[in-house]
């Protein structure tokens, strides 16, 4: 009776073994029997258009394959195809064109939308381009140090040119891979693609120079090149994208949650605030007409979501997520802590997203950052304070903690919260440096999707670092003072740089009339700092060579 209860027992373990196989089999094809409709054709309940090109092969789930990755994220953290300003701006051009000419303003409409890449008209030349005038200012101008070896990120070998074969991609391959020249004379250098340009070209002092034309090439990239590949980015609260390109870069991708007129509402904490795609845009370019260049480059696009994150993926759980609406629009969801889910689902018009790409920095393993916790970082609770909230001394004692107690750092800081205040951003919880460099380098400004939340409220509890410790770097108030100036009005530049990206406009126009207003409280806040405890004692000259004042004037 024992030995055949024994044997019962092994059968029924048997036979619960054989059916989780069968289960987990059936899983792994549900994808791909979901993702054929009739006739061999992927799942969609859209109509098929009228006429329709052959297709050489059946839709199948993208194999794996190898990539020499070298990058590593750049940032961390609704969905209509533009913003409401965007669309109010095309309404009022149809309006403007009359009967005649408003279909022909519909087809230009359609276009513009179905076609991204397309270049956008120069901005009106009313003024001789002040953005142009700005970068052209002596304050714009000064040299940094002489770089030793040391001040540089990577040492790059001039004589090795940039090999895609390490990727396994034929159509990268050059027939002479003996020649260490192009045909057009260029050094090995110039072989390189412009993701990598920027990596070689950081250093101690910058992510990139103020006249790299990398950095524009690369922000065309962004916007250009063609996807290859799509992943969820793990960790953080809301849904991010790792997009590689063809030419090996890689982006991260924020969608688009609000439209650019919506603000935060009133009752929600800072650290449940949606992140914003058209923030992490602006960011990029207030950083650079602030002159700190220490964001990385990031650019809007306007992706397909079926052909450049369903059909490219090799993420089952974000491809799982992807579903169309009543409305008949594509729409995904992915995972994350926050808003991912079928009632917070991303959805197109009809499969169209916009959203920020983000360059990525070098990898970690070629180039090692190192996280450091914010002194002034909010407490992220409903209810308890930080102990900067209530103590009023609290930088006194944040100068006496490494590395604050030496060397540039709380400089940076004080930069940091500037940058900040003007974007109104209250999610600065850590921030991050090359470890290359030690103490002695500039923080990088990464993750600001939580900026330009709010155009109608000035958050002062940003501005407490610079309150406390009553320090700023000379070169970063008399640039401020520049930018105060009605011929470098901030907003103005703000709204120029803007217009080159492809999803302009970026920002509502009281955020840009909010940066002006934030910018007079700063000043105003040195001013009291520098009435209390002496302009010596507050502004740190950080010029190498003596900088008249007076150049501000100009």
């Amino acid at each position: 009776m024992k030995m055949l209860l024994v044997r019962k027992f092994r059968v029924l373990i048997l036979m619960v073994f054989l059916v989780a196989c069968t289960m987990h089999i059936m899983i792994d094809l549900l994808p791909r029997l979901e993702r054929r409709g009739p006739e061999g054709r992927p799942g969609c309940s859209c109509p098929p258009p009228a006429a329709a090109p052959p297709r050489a092969a059946a839709p199948r789930w993208p194999s794996k394959h190898t990539l020499r990755i070298l990058q590593d994220f750049s940032a961390e953290p609704a969905s209509n195809l533009s913003s409401q300003s965007r669309e109010a701006a095309e309404r009022a051009a149809e309006r403007a064109a009359g009967g005649g000419g408003a279909a022909a303003a519909a087809a230009g409409r359609a276009r513009r939308l179905i076609g991204p890449g397309a270049p956008r008209p120069p901005p009106p030349a009313g003024n001789a381009a002040p953005l142009a005038a700005l970068f052209e200012h002596p304050l714009y101008r000064n040299a940094l140090p002489p770089l030793a070896d040391g001040d540089l990120l990577f040492n790059v070998n001039s004589d090795i040119r940039f090999n895609p074969r390490a990727a396994e991609q034929p159509e990268w391959q050059n027939e002479d891979h003996h020649e260490e020249f192009l045909p057009t004379g260029e050094t090995s250098i110039d072989s390189y693609p412009n993701w990598l340009k920027f990596h070689i070209g950081i250093n101690r002092y910058e992510l990139y120079s103020r006249h790299n034309p990398a950095i524009e090439a690369l922000l065309q990239d962004l916007v250009s090149q063609k996807i290859t590949s799509v992943a969820m980015k793990s960790g953080g609260t809301q849904l991010k994208l790792i997009m590689t390109f063809q030419n090996y870069g890689q982006a991260l991708f924020k969608p688009m949650k609000q439209t650019r007129e919506q603000e935060t509402p009133p009752d929600f904490f800072y650290f449940s605030d949606y992140e914003r795609h058209n923030a992490e845009i602006a960011a990029f370019h207030l950083d650079r007409i602030l002159d700190f260049r220490r964001v990385p480059p990031v650019a809007g696009r306007l992706v397909n979501m079926t052909r450049e994150i369903r059909d490219v993926t090799r993420d089952k759980k974000l491809w799982r997520t992807f579903f169309i609406s009543p409305a008949n629009n594509i729409c995904f969801y992915g995972e994350c802590s926050y808003y991912c889910s079928t009632e917070h689902a991303l959805c197109g018009k009809p499969d169209q997203i916009e959203g920020s790409l983000a360059a990525f920095l070098p990898d970690l393993s070629l180039a090692k950052r190192k996280t450091w916790r914010n002194p002034w970082r909010r407490s992220y609770h409903k209810r308890k304070k930080a102990e900067w909230e209530v103590d009023p001394d609290y930088c006194e004692e944040v100068k006496q903690t490494p590395p604050y107690d030496s060397g540039t750092r709380i400089l940076d800081i004080m930069d940091m919260t500037v940058f900040d205040f003007l974007m109104g951003n209250m999610d600065r919880h850590h921030y991050e440096t090359f470890e290359k460099f030690g103490n002695e380098t500039f923080i990088i400004h990464l993750d600001n999707g939580r900026g330009f939340g709010k155009y109608s409220h000035d958050e002062l509890s940003i501005l407490v670092p610079l309150n406390q410790c009553c320090r700023i770097r000379k070169s970063t108030y008399l640039r401020l003072q520049l930018l105060a100036k009605e011929e470098y009005k901030l907003s103005l530049l703000m709204k120029e740089s803007l217009l080159k990206d492809k999803i302009a406009p970026i920002l509502y126009q009281p955020h840009l009339e909010a940066m002006d207003r934030r910018l007079r409280i700063v000043l105003k806040a040195v001013s009291d700092c520098i009435e209390k405890d002496g302009y010596d004692n507050v502004v740190e000259n950080d010029f190498n060579t003596d900088v008249n004042t007076v150049t501000t004037e100009r």
